[in-house]
């Protein structure tokens, strides 16, 4: 017996089978093979079209029965993680209205920059929690003034997984998480944020029925069920955004517990029992996967945009055609702590929270044309986006998250030996590694939400550490060094952009 974890990103669709007896991922697949686009006919704007995910969510899971030999019947319950803070609109009749607006897309920023300013700080932070800033009402406020006639055909707006969900059952849902990723739900009022919906001249109804993030959520339509390849009536029992999901992939259920991503963005989630914000909405607060009235769980969210793809765009774009990330990796190995001098920054991919919305661009500081190669630009990567989340997970200890042990999942970045070294030698943080993906996590959250475990703790009895990374005394000067020189260069960007 069976459990389907989905992971929809913004790179690959991602699908898992986990083993309910042993707990174990029998089988797992990505499509596509490379990475998906995303449509960026303006500066700053992200699109995908939903229908891609869709088409790539069907061969998954193909791909994935057929590696594991089941039959449908054996596949018990579903569970799905998601690119966060994406907009999704559908007409009466359930389907895409326009391209999806992604996580990444900054056009909404004003939107968001003036509600804040018009409904004032203290409203905001201490119902919402954060600034209604680049998220996903923002953006449907946005849809609603630039394209009209779009908006008036709406009668859902979701997130990419209520979508896929939706596709999978028929039924448009959605979670108190989800919500208030989207920075819609109101924490004092515990209901979705109505002040900031009439704010925006939006009509509560477009708001698709609530239902909890563990639990029954609908059922596969039999015509959806033969598409697929899967059984009717397959119950979705478990839906969060990817970076709740991560956590809960590692286990990260409560205050103190922190996990980490480092895939096309950086993200770095720790928990909070208390309801608290960062006055500048640098880092933003969200309901956890396990948040309830009864239980506070709060999710500090520090997100960098621009990381694995800025190593993504030196393979695509710099290094020889074929070279692959094990080899970028051998490459940087041979490049001295500091990368002789060189200096990344690299935020190059939107509006960056942590600096205020700002977009800074990437850069590249400290070339010598007699000195450095290529090695030396991809261990600077690797090190400048290690850099970008001490920047980041600073401002999460001034709220009282401390990060004294990393967990993360063995892929993206935290393969890279250079990338995981250097974040543990300038925070001081142990890094423990799992043998873990946000398909597995959805796959295990399923079977929460279907009753076939009975809590976390026996959903991750089988969650195994495979890599642990402490600092290096012998480097730790060094280090310093180099993230001193990259903080005072990224202090002058933003002074001279200011």
């Amino acid at each position: 017996m069976y459990l389907l974890g989905y992971d929809i990103g913004s790179s690959s669709i991602k699908a898992s089978l986990v083993n309910i007896q042993t707990g174990e991922a029998t089988a797992s697949a990505f499509f596509p093979k490379k990475e998906m686009g995303m449509k960026s006919t303006k500066t700053g704007w992200a699109e995908q079209d939903p229908e891609i995910w869709w088409e790539n969510l069907k061969l998954v899971t193909q791909s994935v029965i057929e590696q594991a030999c089941a039959t449908p019947k054996e596949i018990k319950a579903i569970g799905i993680s998601y690119q966060m803070h994406g907009l999704v609109v559908v007409d009466e009749r359930q389907e895409v209205i326009r391209d999806a607006i992604i996580w990444c897309d900054s056009r909404a920023v004003h939107y968001g920059e003036k509600a804040f300013g018009d409904l004032g700080s203290d409203k905001c932070l201490t119902h919402l929690l954060n600034s209604p800033g680049n998220f996903t009402l923002s953006k449907l406020a946005w849809l609603k003034e630039n394209e009209p006639e779009n908006y008036a055909r709406i009668r859902y707006y979701m997130l990419p997984g209520d979508y896929i969900a939706m596709r999978l059952t028929g039924d448009a849902r959605t979670t108190v998480s989800g919500l208030s990723e989207g920075i819609a739900w109101d924490f004092a009022a515990n209901a979705p944020a109505k002040f900031l919906y009439d704010y925006f001249g939006f009509d509560t109804g477009i708001i698709p029925d609530l239902v909890p993030t563990f639990g029954q959520q609908g059922c596969l339509t039999e015509a959806i069920a033969k598409e697929l390849g899967l059984e009717a009536g397959t119950p979705v029992t478990y839906r969060a955004g990817d970076q709740p999901n991560n956590a809960l992939s590692l286990n990260v259920f409560n205050p103190g517990e922190i996990a980490a991503t480092a895939g096309t963005s950086g993200v770095v989630y720790g928990v909070n029992s208390e309801v608290k914000y960062d006055s500048l909405s640098r880092v933003n607060s969200f309901a956890h996967v396990n948040h309830s009235l009864q239980q506070t769980r709060v999710g500090v969210l520090l997100c960098i945009n621009g990381t694995a793809i800025l190593n993504a765009w030196l393979k695509n774009n710099i290094l020889p055609e074929g070279t692959g990330y094990a080899e970028m990796n051998e490459l940087a190995a041979k490049i001295p702590v500091g990368s002789d001098g060189i200096s990344i920054i690299p935020f190059g991919n939107g509006a960056e929270r942590v600096l205020c919305n700002r977009e800074p661009d990437c850069s590249v500081h400290g070339i010598n044309f007699i000195r450095h190669g290529n090695a030396h630009l991809i261990r600077a990567a690797h090190e400048g986006i290690a850099f970008s989340f001490k920047y980041g997970m600073d401002i999460m200890n001034q709220m009282g998250i401390e990060t004294k042990t990393i967990r993360a999942g063995f892929a993206n970045l935290f393969m890279s030996p250079i990338f995981r070294q250097t974040l543990s030698n300038i925070t001081g943080a142990t890094i423990e590694l799992y043998n873990t993906d946000g398909s597995i996590g959805a796959a295990r959250g399923a079977g929460i939400g279907a009753g076939i475990y009975k809590d976390e703790t026996e959903a991750f009895a089988t969650l195994r550490k495979i890599i642990t990374v402490t600092p290096e005394a012998n480097n730790e000067k060094e280090s310093h060094a180099a993230y001193d020189r990259w903080i005072s260069l990224l202090s002058e960007k933003l002074k001279v952009e200011s």
